[in-house]
């Protein structure tokens, strides 16, 4: 009788502390989540392919600086740049607005590369072996750094490094488009 009563109060106190153990961990991702805050913010710019570039050779073109106003969209956000945890590029995706019949096919390769005052430079996104039945649409492979650093400064710039394998006539003119998801505590 004596081993059945320790061995269910065995069972029952692992049980219990099986239950504790359960309701801290799960009180500790509520508090998480009750001081964190999570958004996006998108930022878009453009760059200009003169025309007659290069066969097979890389050249780079540069955004112009592109202003965060990260204090501000953090402020509305209830937290400031110190308590900035993690940015993370979610898309990144470039439009060909002119000329309108122009396509994408005329690049073999692309890497974007992120720059701030300060800091080095880091590639953020990259699309390689570019089908020639593309559109005017490009949508690259993000590379996951925490850009966390660029994005709380005031500026930053974005160059584009392009190998083309086609011959492009008349300038073309690409819309970069980003977005990014911010992870930060609760002022």
């Amino acid at each position: 009788m004596t081993n059945i009563f320790f061995s269910k109060s065995k069972n029952l106190l692992g049980a219990l502390l099986l239950l504790l153990i359960t309701i801290s961990i799960s009180s500790c991702e509520l508090f998480d989540q009750a001081t964190k805050v999570e958004f996006d913010m998108e930022f878009g710019s453009s760059v200009k392919i003169p025309s007659s570039s290069g066969l097979n050779l890389p050249f780079d073109l540069f955004t112009p600086e592109i202003t965060t106003n990260s204090e501000s969209t953090f402020g509305i956000q209830n937290t400031q740049k110190e308590l900035v945890e993690t940015v993370n590029l979610t898309s990144m995706v470039l439009t060909i607005t002119s000329p309108s019949s122009q396509r994408f096919d005329f690049l073999k390769e692309v890497t974007l590369y992120i720059d701030a005052d300060g800091l080095g430079e880091v590639q953020i996104a990259y699309a390689e072996n570019i089908p020639d039945n593309i559109g005017n649409e490009l949508e690259l492979t993000v590379a996951g750094n925490n850009l966390k650093d660029y994005i709380i400064k005031d500026k930053f710039t974005i160059r584009v490094k392009t190998v083309t394998d086609k011959t492009v006539n008349q300038e073309v003119r690409i819309d970069v488009d980003s977005k990014f998801h911010i992870i930060a505590d609760i002022l």
